[in-house]
């Protein structure tokens, strides 16, 4: 543990000198604070240009899925960008036949990023929720956030060979998440088409408020995850 914890601070030392991947830690706070009180606002806005609906209520579940998941993207995200570095410079392969091994290799750049995520969430999320989720869902989005962080980091660092490719594919993978939108807007069987998401499922957790849908989607994840850290171990 000795060595995964010096493998993890050396690596908040390199996002500390990079302004970039520094902001995009905080960007989770700056957001929480954006989506609990800007939207509200804007919907009372917008209620008074449309004979006083309120046209964003019934997609504040959705805002708290995207703000469970947040704080893991952007903290994975900053490890994924590291990790690219160390693939550009054949540091990590060097890492992975130390007394750190394969497995501490990701638990200090991913793992521990991932955990920190989810404990930031379960803190801050019912501070910024605009939905009345109770404190149940909240543990189950914040899991869920931690594991869609860990997918969106694992595809950066298997499918790029640099850091330029690395950010082309930070937006095709970000496209990942918006499977939460779907039971949003999809009704009957056809939204299954996506069941192949995690965040799909997280999706269907906020809309219908079922705790159950936590299985399938920790399923998702878990081939997801299993199979972006073969492909990756196989790279280095």
């Amino acid at each position: 543990m000795r060595a995964v914890r010096m493998c993890f601070l050396q690596m908040l030392l390199f996002i500390k000198k990079d302004r970039m991947l520094s902001a995009a830690c905080f960007a989770p706070l700056l957001a929480g604070a954006a989506f609990r009180f800007l939207v509200p606002v804007l919907d009372r806005i917008m209620a008074g240009w449309f004979s006083g609906a309120l046209i964003l209520r019934p997609y504040y579940g959705l805002i708290d899925v995207l703000f469970s998941m947040l704080a893991s993207i952007m903290f994975c995200y900053a490890a994924a960008m590291v990790i690219l570095e160390e693939v550009d410079d054949h540091i990590a392969g060097y890492l992975f036949v130390t007394v750190l091994g394969k497995e501490g290799y990701l638990l200090a750049r991913l793992g521990i990023p991932a955990a920190a995520a989810f404990v930031f969430t379960v803190i801050l999320l019912p501070f910024f929720r605009l939905h009345g989720s109770g404190i149940s869902s909240i543990v189950c989005l914040a899991a869920g956030g931690a594991l869609q962080g860990l997918i969106l980091a694992l595809l950066i660092a298997a499918l790029s060979a640099n850091k330029l490719e690395g950010m082309a594919v930070t937006k095709l993978s970000s496209l990942t998440v918006m499977g939460a939108a779907v039971p949003y807007f999809f009704h009957g069987n056809v939204q299954y088409v996506f069941s192949w998401l995690p965040s799909f499922w997280m999706g269907k957790l906020a809309y219908h408020g079922e705790l159950l849908y936590i299985l399938p989607m920790m399923a998702t994840s878990a081939l997801w995850i299993w199979f972006l850290v073969k492909r990756f171990v196989n790279k280095i």
